[in-house]
């Protein structure tokens, strides 16, 4: 029986196109561990199915990890699977996590495409088919990051909207590129069930194929045999050959993906066109509470994210090491939790916990090379002075804080550019300067030596120290201005002080040190150096304001707190709330109102109470609860608590809340910095109750009400409406994910991790609102008020409650107007710097030695385009050349929808390639990046640029 699809210029029979395959959810409502045993089953017997029956095809989830996976537990069994991939017979890849495409950056995307890719190759043959079966939507850029990558067929579910009537349309990104996409309208099981009863598979097979004739027309029918965590029945083939024997005129073939759509017809020109995100609601549910349950994970992606970005930056430009394998393993961990069902925290406890553990030991094995690259740049720099560096590909000035060592506890604090130009000084506090005071018995006196490991002791260094008639004191420093110090000259006066009657005071006494805050600007790319010193009470210490204008603390007309700069005014209300005003005059009123409501869904959907139970008001406020945390003139910050009385959980009626009331205290931090536009608000809350969301509301300032709204997301920013399309049975609440910010009327909303947001309406406005909270307690519910059926099993997940966790939201306010006015206000720009602090480590060299040069790498100098990748990657990664450090690449996105003009040259032989590294293009000087384009170019590896 041939099994290849039919040929598309033979004649044209009703004929439907089995595809055996399993939808792997790697983790879920079990954890990892406890699926790859069922794995190992599965796909064992699947291979040993294959290689008795030639005919039997099998598609593996479109995601490469499972075939790692199981090769990890049976590793004899990779000559048979290799054997497989390489034939055809078991398609592999493109993906190695089936990931969440709004929960995770462009760059993971590429790398998880990137690593699946290789993955599968070193197995047999990629499918070039970008397989998005169970993604809750997809994002606008996909089918420009596929063609990009070569692969120019996608395949998907959730978010086709209900225009798309027929199997097949064309998939558009903003850039203008196309994919074919294949509509898996009937879901990724959809011939499952014609095997579910015995001996009806050719009445069920007619029935299916004249249900879904409008669909395909004159087409074969595409028939998905497979569901999660499934295998296909043993006997499929000999019932597709049963079949096809009783049945010449309505055959079935079996095939992978990949064969199915290599057996269609070319598309036409009439083929459908949908340009943009998939996120409708009308062909299966999106799921959108994702986005906000066990914020925890969120963050932790981010910051893994970030960690990850910087470290190969530094790497790429600053180190001749290799690094290589470190990035490679934290890239690694963090791909595997982008998996649908683990970022999105829609599993269970144990799932989460390990989740989050995963991206934190990413976060980790990424710091070391961060740290190391920084620790070796510093041995040039002198131990009185830091080394400052800067990710971001344009000069600027960023905020570090350091300690420094003082003679006297009224001297102030100095510091010193590379240029030797005098810099900012704001000081935060001094430290403690007695570190340990006792009294010891002479025969105790040898404990000391075990405190002292080389020279340090209570995490200082020691300086000196003294002995009285019966005292022993201790002095040290984070920097010693003494040579040496000689332990085993210490512990010859210890064993001679045993001999004398106790007891001793022993005492150890860090010299004066004060944290401050210093202005430091650094190059593209690179990194300086800052002598910090001190000078008496009462002297000149040099340069006292800001480049960009000093930040004060004041108080308004009404007598409350205000802080102020040249860009932007922050006023605390009697409320609790926010007067923001830009130096365009933008007003915002109202910024940070709290809005508390019960939530009676699940970690898949927000599910409302039908009768009351909002919060929006809390204890009233006074102005001498506000604390000035920093006064300037660099950095300024307000500190003050809201409590709101919020019910205890639902009652027994699930649509009402309890009336019994328990306090929820949110610590508010209000911060403003020299030089930026907005306000950055920090709120922490320990989460008290269960079964309630917790939103941050920001004006608009709109007149009217805004109707759409704007949120980044990967490699795009997309316009959404006020409410989604509905269909399958979810109700379309208009919840959306924003990236890096999201934007409405006059205002931009950034934000350091991916954030659930909406656009609501208030009195004749709108407000964007921000999820802080949302706890509910389990993981699916049976019967959901905005949702038909059931998103998994009805499993408790008390860990999603957060009972009792902190939670700390980090946003950022970015008044502006302008139409749109993120575009205005040069949001993506803005957003890096927010997202990207400067980093700053303490010099190894002698002290008072000279401050090195400074580093500059490449910049790019645009608000609107954004650098998203530099690393090292071996000389034509992809091709199979594998040597270390061969080249540098650099991807940058136009986050604009007019063209764009950068400097993209990284030195000579710069040429432009597509995301695998294929292309010859010379790049020479300035290059014209098309709107919403994703643009990748390499050089030769000259390390370390200077």
């Amino acid at each position: 029986m041939s099994t290849a699809p039919r040929d598309p210029a033979g004649p044209a029979a009703p004929e439907i196109v089995l595809v055996p395959h399993t939808h792997w959810d790697r983790e879920w409502y079990e954890p990892f561990d406890v699926f790859r045993l069922r794995l190992a089953h599965v796909l064992g017997s699947i291979l040993d199915t294959a290689l008795a029956d030639p005919d039997f095809r099998f598609t593996l989830d479109g995601q490469a990890a499972a075939a790692v996976d199981f090769l990890e537990m049976r590793p004899e069994r990779r000559a048979d699977l290799e054997l497989l991939a390489s034939e055809g017979r078991l398609a592999v890849g493109p993906w190695y996590i089936l990931l969440d495409e709004f929960l995770c950056s462009g760059e993971t995307i590429v790398r998880n495409l990137e690593l699946g890719w290789r993955t599968a190759a070193e197995l047999g043959t990629p499918m070039p088919v970008g397989y998005l079966p169970d993604m809750f939507g997809h994002t606008a850029q996909m089918p420009q990051i596929l063609r990009r990558f070569g692969i120019e067929h996608a395949a998907g579910w959730r978010g086709v909207p209900a225009a798309v009537d027929k199997h097949a349309f064309r998939w558009q990104a903003p850039d203008g590129s196309t994919v074919r996409f294949e509509n898996l309208f009937d879901g990724y099981a959809s011939a499952l069930d014609l095997f579910a009863v015995d001996g009806k598979l050719t009445g069920l097979a007619h029935e299916y194929r004249e249900r879904t004739a409008s669909w395909y027309d004159d087409e074969p029918v595409l028939g998905l045999v497979g569901s999660d965590h499934t295998s296909p029945r043993p006997d499929l083939m000999d019932l597709v050959r049963q079949h096809n024997a009783e049945n010449p005129d309505f055959q079935f073939t079996v095939a992978t993906l990949w064969e199915y759509l290599a057996g269609l017809p070319v598309p036409g020109p009439d083929l459908a066109v949908h340009t943009g995100e998939l996120r409708s609601h009308a062909r299966g549910n999106l799921l959108p509470g994702v986005f906000s349950i066990r914020t925890g994970i969120k963050e932790a992606m981010a910051r893994a994210e970030l960690m990850v970005t910087q470290a190969e930056r530094l790497s790429a430009l600053w180190s001749d090491e290799d690094h290589d394998t470190f990035l490679a393993l934290a890239w690694r961990r963090i791909i595997e939790s982008t998996a649908h069902d683990s970022v999105t925290g829609c599993g269970v406890d144990d799932t989460a916990e390990q989740v989050e553990s995963r991206l934190a030991g990413a976060r980790h094995v990424a710091r070391a090379v961060r740290d190391r690259v920084l620790a070796r740049l510093a041995q040039d720099v002198p131990a009185d002075a830091l080394l400052v560096a800067n990710t971001l590909p344009a000069a600027r000035t960023v905020q570090v804080e350091a300690e420094v060592a003082l003679r006297h506890a009224s001297d102030q604090v100095t510091a010193t550019a590379s240029d030797g130009t005098p810099l900012v000084v704001q000081p935060f506090e001094d430290l403690e300067t007695v570190l340990g005071d006792e009294t010891l018995a002479s025969s105790d006196l040898i404990r000391l030596l075990a405190r002292v490991h080389g020279r340090e002791l209570f995490g200082q260094l020691v300086e000196s120290y003294t002995w009285g008639e019966d005292t022993l004191e201790f002095i040290v420093a984070e920097v010693p201005e003494t040579d040496a110090f000689d332990v085993s000259e210490l512990r010859a006066e210890i064993l001679q002080a045993m001999e004398q009657a106790g007891p001793w005071a022993v005492r150890t006494i860090a010299r004066p040190r004060r944290r401050v805050l210093v202005e430091v600007p650094v190059p593209a790319l690179g990194h300086t150096s800052v002598h910090l010193g001190h000078t008496p009470a009462g002297a000149d210490p040099g340069r006292s304001q800001s480049s960009a204008g000093d930040v004060e603390v004041g108080r308004a007309a009404n007598g409350w707190p205000q802080l102020t700069s040249p860009l932007v005014t922050v006023t605390v209300q009697p409320d609790g709330t926010l007067r923001v005003e830009g130096a365009d005059g933008t007003v915002l009123d109202g910024v940070g109102r709290l809005v508390d409501e019960g939530d009676r869904g699940d970690s898949y959907n927000f599910g409302p109470c039908a009768r009351g139970g909002v919060v929006d008001t809390a204890h009233p406020l006074a102005a001498s609860d506000i604390t000035v945390a920093h006064t300037g003139p660099i950095r300024a910050v307000l500190r003050y608590d809201r409590v709101l009385d919020v019910p205890a959980g639902l009652a027994e009626d699930h649509d009402e809340r309890s009336p019994r009331t328990v306090p929820m205290t949110v610590t508010t931090e209000v911060e403003l910095r020299a030089g930026e536009p907005f306000v950055r608000l920090a709120t922490t809350v320990v989460n008290p109750v269960p079964d309630h969301r917790l939103r941050l509301h920001v004006p608009t300032a709109a007149v009217g009400s805004p109707a759409t709204s704007w949120a980044s997301s990967a490699f795009t920013v997309t316009e959404r409406g006020r409410l989604g399309e509905a269909g399958w049975g979810e109700y379309p609440l208009p919840t959306f994910p924003a990236e890096t910010f999201a934007s409405a009327g006059s205002v931009s909303v950034l934000t350091d991790r991916v954030m659930e947001f909406e656009l609501v309406d208030t009195d004749g406005s709108a407000d964007l609102a921000f999820t802080l909270v949302r706890a509910v307690g389990l993981m699916s519910v049976n019967v959901h008020p905005l949702r038909d059926e059931p998103a998994g099993s009805q499993i408790p997940v008390p860990g999603a409650q957060y009972i009792g966790r902190s939670v700390t939201t980090r946003l950022a306010v970015l008044p502006s107007a302008g139409d749109p006015s993120w575009l205005a206000a040069g949001a993506p720009r803005q957003a890096e710097t927010f997202r990207h602090p400067g980093l700053a480590v303490r010099g190894s060299a002698p002290l008072g030695g000279p401050l090195p040069a400074d580093g500059t790498g490449p910049q790019i100098d645009s608000d609107v385009v954004v650098l998203t990748s530099l690393r090292p990657v071996p000389r034509d990664s992809g091709r199979g050349d594998g040597s270390r450090g061969g080249e540098i690449e650099a991807r940058v996105v136009a986050l604009t929808p007019d063209r764009a003009q950068v400097a993209l040259s990284l030195g000579a032989g710069t040429r432009r390639t597509d995301l695998r590294g294929r292309g010859d293009e010379p790049v020479e000087g300035t290059v014209t990046i098309t709107p919403w384009e994703i643009v990748t170019v390499r050089a030769p590896h000259a390390s370390p640029v200077s």
